[in-house]
């Protein structure tokens, strides 16, 4: 087993792009986009790849660990990129593989990027859409190829990949990609691979669990790490608030209004818990769009574009936004329920103060969330102090705004003070949501158990019983005699017991 401890480098001083004599198509690219500090991962690792060597990087969200793989890899590359049409002359000759659709698709566009004034050809697919169009292009030859593991078996099955040619695997967000989700398709994958490959995991956090079984997918791999295993940006402000389940709504719409927040990621656990919160802000004024694996990838997308052009203020997600995704300039995000998984908070609130911009990280804590808080102080060495959220009075009361189901409970509007029967009557609820009204119910409501009134009762069942005195008379059907006569029967036999017929014989 290899130590992947064995070769660590130090952190060198900030560096230039033009340091690193990239070729002129690469230059020229990245030039363009802004480039001009190297990141201290990007400073590390883009060497180190250009030797050839197998690199497990580790930095902070938002350090641009994207770059540091891709402009050496197509850096090397370039020895190549061919003119011709055909598509043998086009392999696959490195594969980035990542665990969500939205980080495909960006690092996909990133690569297309910085190769646009090369002769490479880069391709992306994953699921959730049509496979005619991404078999198109394969068929066309790609030399970069952009996946996510499910839709990638689907391709292979289908014979429209061939990866015996691939020269370079990526593991972007390699801690997701080696859990135990993940790792039966990426060991199929892998198997089409040659076993002579430059194998490539970066990641913000890495368990020591995911540290040894990495060391079996790396030969003498180069381990870099970056402002500490496991860490969060400087940068990022982190609060943890003590609210209970039922104050949450409450107590995020008076921490928009407390710190004029305009935009902000809003993580919950759960798909289902996700698309009933996002429908109770838009229901209480607040422009909310939701994005979960349930959702189409169609939708998921729109979502996902309509939250980067600034048409939506909150996107309510769960962890399938939590990786990778670099919208600029997003102020907040907001743990509305606490990651079961501490290192997802580590990816969750690098959403926010990306590339050397301030951030703001508020999670709401309730007494349920301990052992959960517990794991993240651990993992973070960090020991977080539980605040108090001051409601103003002006900042509306949600708890009791009508019936809203949130996933937690359902609060109802009770009639009004002036109601006839004394009361608050049983079914008698107004739903002031719509209305825009957030009325604080005087008291709570109340249900008349009582019992009805009884029905007079009838006056024949308190008499007392009487013998009746008229003499019995037999049934009709017991005094008809037989139409032929009656017969003798001896004094032995028992006779048969008449019984009436329902049915009248002839």
């Amino acid at each position: 087993m290899t130590d992947l401890t064995s070769d660590l480098i130090p952190e060198p001083l900030p560096m230039a792009f033009a340091q690193l004599q990239l070729a002129a198509p690469l230059a020229r690219a990245i030039a363009e986009m802004g480039y001009e500090s190297m990141t201290p991962i990007q400073a590390q690792a883009i060497p180190v790849v250009l030797q050839g060597r197998d690199v497990m990087g580790a930095a902070q969200t938002g350090t641009g660990k994207t770059a540091a793989f891709s402009l050496p890899l197509l850096q090397r590359m370039l020895q190549h990129e061919s003119s011709s049409t055909s598509p043998a002359r086009h392999p696959v000759r490195a594969l980035v593989l990542l665990p969500t659709r939205e980080l495909a698709d960006q690092v996909a566009q990133a690569i297309k990027d910085y190769a646009k004034y090369t002769l490479l050809r880069s391709a992306v697919v994953f699921g959730g859409i049509d496979m005619k169009p991404q078999t198109i292009e394969l068929k066309k030859g790609v030399e970069i190829l952009v996946a996510t593991p499910g839709r990638l078996l689907d391709h292979i099955e289908a014979k429209n990949a061939v990866l015996n040619q691939v020269e370079y695997v990526v593991l972007d967000e390699a801690d997701r990609m080696l859990d135990i989700g993940f790792l039966p398709d990426l060991q199929r994958i892998l198997s089409y691979l040659p076993k002579q490959r430059t194998t490539l995991l970066f990641s913000a956090t890495f368990s020591p669990e995911i540290k040894r079984l990495a060391s079996s997918y790396l030969q003498s791999p180069v381990t870099i790490e970056v402002g500490g295993s496991n860490g969060t940006a400087s940068t990022v402000e982190q609060h943890f608030y003590s609210v209970g389940d039922d104050d949450k709504r409450h107590a995020l719409h008076q921490i928009l209004k407390a710190r004029g927040l305009k935009q902000a990621f809003v993580f919950v656990n759960s798909k289902l818990g996700c698309a009933r919160l996002a429908r109770s802000l838009e229901r209480e004024g607040l422009n909310t769009t939701a994005l979960h694996g349930d959702k189409s990838q169609d939708e998921r997308l729109k979502a996902l574009e309509a939250f980067k052009s600034g048409e939506v203020d909150l996107l309510v997600c769960t962890d399938v936004a939590a990786r990778g995704l670099d919208i600029k300039d997003v102020p907040a995000v907001f743990n509305f329920d606490i990651p079961f998984n501490a290192e997802d908070y580590v990816h969750r609130i690098g959403r926010t103060g990306r590339a050397g911009a301030l951030g703001l990280a508020l999670s709401f804590v309730s007494k349920s969330d301990a052992r959960l808080v517990a794991d993240i102080e651990k993992l973070l060495k960090t020991k977080f102090e539980l605040e108090a959220v001051e409601f103003d009075e002006d900042v509306p009361d949600i708890r009791r705004q009508g019936r809203i189901n949130d996933g937690r409970r359902m609060y109802a509007q009770p009639v009004q003070d002036d109601d006839p029967h004394g009361g608050h009557r049983h079914g008698a609820l107004r739903d002031v949501a719509r209305e825009g009204q957030f009325a604080r119910p005087e008291r709570p409501l109340r249900r008349d158990y009582s019992r009805p009134a009884q029905a007079p009762r009838d006056p024949f069942f308190d008499k007392p019983y009487e013998a009746s005195t008229a003499a019995e008379k037999a049934p009709a059907w017991e005094a008809t005699v037989a139409r032929h006569g009656a017969r003798s029967i001896s004094a032995n036999i028992k006779p048969k017991r008449r019984v009436a017929a329902l049915f009248k014989s002839e």
